[in-house]
């Protein structure tokens, strides 16, 4: 019971991390509007993708489901193809959304992840990299995590069509699997600031997996809202510089 309860009390205080992080944004309106500009221009750039999507995702299941041509209910399994189809792109969005963001607004989130630090108390001893360093390491170690988000969301989408387990079973891993990998991008900017590299990112995340889970999921949740994502981007980035300093970097 003592391990059930210290992974409850961990995804607890990433639940608590993800609110503090609104409630630091909140204190701090001028903060927040800076941190939109970034999150603005990622979502316009998706909004493009995901109509364009969506106005051909039946195009699209017919073009993977060639097999189906000659059965007579083809039309509506490429219905229901085309909207998991679609589905499981916004999902991806979800995910890869904090990543481009946070690649178009290098500066902006670090200014903010910065002033956060600041506020309790200073910023870390970490390494000191010029940006255009940290712009293109930031961009290949979203590749790689994009890479490894695939390897569990392509199976995922494939089990999503089978009954039942992929109504209740498929859409929980999925929020699981988003929600650590959002973990995984939020935290950059403050582990980079410690010059943590990207595999001991991964390994202090998973060795903390309720936490992490407790911070990444409940975000997932609220990035599939529409418009959410945007204004809740600037409160993600603050709070998971306060679970890192908090608790992550101290372990």
């Amino acid at each position: 019971m003592s391990g059930i309860g210290r992974r409850v009390g961990g995804f607890a205080d990433g639940i608590g991390f993800a609110f503090k992080g609104v409630g630091w944004v909140a204190r701090h309106p001028r903060w927040w509007l800076f941190g939109l500009i970034p999150a603005l221009i990622a979502l316009v750039l998706y909004v493009l993708a995901l109509t364009w999507l969506g106005t051909h995702a039946t195009d699209v299941a017919e073009w993977v489901t060639p097999f189906a041509d000659d059965w007579s209910w083809r039309d509506l399994f490429r219905v229901l193809v085309g909207i998991m189809i679609f589905v499981g792109g916004l999902a991806l969005a979800v995910v890869t959304f904090t990543a481009v963001a946070l690649a178009i607004g290098e500066p902006f989130y670090e200014k903010l992840s910065e002033k956060v630090e600041e506020d309790l108390g200073g910023l870390p001893g970490g390494v000191d990299l010029p940006f255009w360093r940290t712009f293109f390491r930031s961009i290949r170690d979203s590749l790689i995590t994009l890479v490894y988000v695939l390897m569990f969301t392509v199976p995922l989408f494939v089990l999503g069509f089978v009954p039942v387990i992929g109504q209740t079973v498929v859409p929980v891993l999925g929020a699981i699997v988003s929600g650590f990998f959002l973990t995984v991008e939020l935290t950059a900017l403050a582990m980079e600031r410690r010059g943590i590299a990207r595999k001991e990112r991964f390994a202090l995340l998973r060795s903390n997996l309720a936490m992490s889970l407790g911070f990444g999921v409940p975000v997932f949740l609220a990035f599939l809202v529409p418009l959410v994502v945007v204004v809740a981007m600037p409160g993600a980035v603050a709070g998971a510089a306060m679970m890192v300093r908090g608790r992550l970097a101290a372990s």
